[in-house]
């Protein structure tokens, strides 16, 4: 039944064409206003045709709802409402910042009605008194809908405790993703898609023992980022949805709350390669040194994965290619490995590697010479600058220190 008598029915129905119409400026009101007064939703990490079009069906549900009075449009805004409670919750949108969003849904579509009812030939008609009543109900029962969501979704989040969550990473990383039935009952448990793109991190403990990573699982959903985490002997081990999230996207943020080595995978698409995606993770976190603490992914990281994996190449690749090198004093092995380094990443420039060590050219020559003779190999030779740049990285030195002449 219509709740309004029949002459307001009809004027609405008048009116109906001229507010559909309206639809479009009433989205772009809505979020200029929603953009510039709410942090909550700028720092939202989802495209913006993805909000726009989220806010563009409330508005239609909610006047299509205000126009066919209270029928089906109602209990299909009501789902709406509590579908957006449900995902403005996993997105970690403060429940106020999305109720807020919703009143002010209400404002824009009040002074739509009224702008077109005084654009029409009646100009402004008192019958619209009694719809306001309509539109402010209304845009209460919507609220009520996305609380009771956004609770449903808390409650749901919550029970996936800490063993369930761990149950799931561990069959992820022991490759039960191509198992369908396992898929389904994770994506249940953790109300998160495991069908999608997909990127494995892991975080080995900083220098001082402690995590690497401060509770990675709210920080990323404060961003609006899913993922599940857990542990792997002593790393923190974590799988992110990306959804329409970048991977650099993704390691800025973890590069925030990173206080020990993080390795992360290359994108993946679905559960059925997240076993994979953990092994390359892991590969990458662990060619970094213990004191480092940056967030690296594994193809930055593909000369010192392949050379950590094979540890007896690794060994002989140092041992033939630096040769004597290592043989020498401490103090005269340092300083001709620090010279090589710097000439090897000076493109084989003498002059540019004596700058970046601060001493004389000939200084550098001089003990290129020497690099010559301990080594039996040729500096102008390809293949052992190759040779001697795997090496170096397969002795995990850092860049060279610079030293006076």
């Amino acid at each position: 039944m219509h709740p309004f008598r029949p002459e307001v029915s009809a004027r609405l129905a008048e009116l109906a064409p001229l507010l559909m119409a309206e639809l479009e400026d009433m989205t772009d009101r809505m979020l200029e206003v929603l953009l510039r007064s709410e942090p909550a939703y700028r720092d939202l990490l989802v495209p913006e045709e993805e909000l726009r079009a989220s806010t563009r069906r409330n508005l239609e549900g909610g006047l299509r709802t205000l126009i066919a009075g209270w029928s089906d449009h109602a209990d299909q805004s009501r789902a709406g409402a509590r579908a957006v409670g449900r995902r403005r919750a996993a997105q970690g949108v403060p429940l106020e910042a999305v109720l807020r969003a919703y009143r002010l849904g209400g404002q824009v579509t009040w002074e739509a009605l009224l702008s077109v009812s005084q654009r029409s030939r009646h100009g402004q008609d008192v019958l619209l008194l009694e719809v306001a009543g309509s539109v402010w109900r209304t845009n209460d029962a919507d609220c009520a809908a996305v609380a009771e969501g956004y609770r449903d979704e808390q409650r749901r989040l919550a029970g996936a405790d800490e063993v369930a969550r761990q149950h799931v990473l561990d069959g992820l990383i022991e490759g039960r993703g191509g198992d369908p039935a396992f898929v389904r009952s994770a994506s249940e448990l953790l109300a998160m898609p495991l069908d999608g793109r997909l990127m494995a991190a892991v975080a080995l403990p900083g220098p001082d023992g402690c995590p690497a990573l401060d509770a990675p699982a709210e920080a990323l959903l404060k961003r609006g980022v899913r993922s599940v985490w857990g542990s792997r002997g002593d790393a923190q081990v974590g799988f992110v949805v990306l959804g329409a999230v970048r991977a650099d996207d993704l390691v800025a943020l973890l590069t925030c709350v990173a206080r020990g080595p993080v390795g992360v995978s290359d994108v993946v698409e679905g559960a059925g390669a997240a076993g994979a995606a953990y092994r390359l993770a892991e590969t990458a976190a662990r060619t970094l040194p213990a004191g480092d603490q940056r967030v690296v992914s594994i193809d930055e990281r593909l000369p010192e994965a392949l050379l950590s994996n094979s540890p007896e190449i690794s060994s002989r690749l140092v041992g033939q290619s630096l040769g004597g090198l290592l043989d020498l004093p401490e103090e005269e092995q340092t300083v001709l490995l620090d010279t090589l380094e710097a000439f090897l990443a000076a493109d084989g420039s003498p002059t540019r590697a004596a700058d970046a060590l601060y001493c004389h050219r000939n200084t550098v020559m001089h003990r290129l010479r020497r690099i010559e003779s301990v080594t039996g190999r040729k500096l102008t030779d390809p293949r052992s600058r190759l040779l001697w740049q795997l090496a170096l990285l397969g002795t995990g030195r850092r860049q060279p220190t610079t030293r006076s002449a």
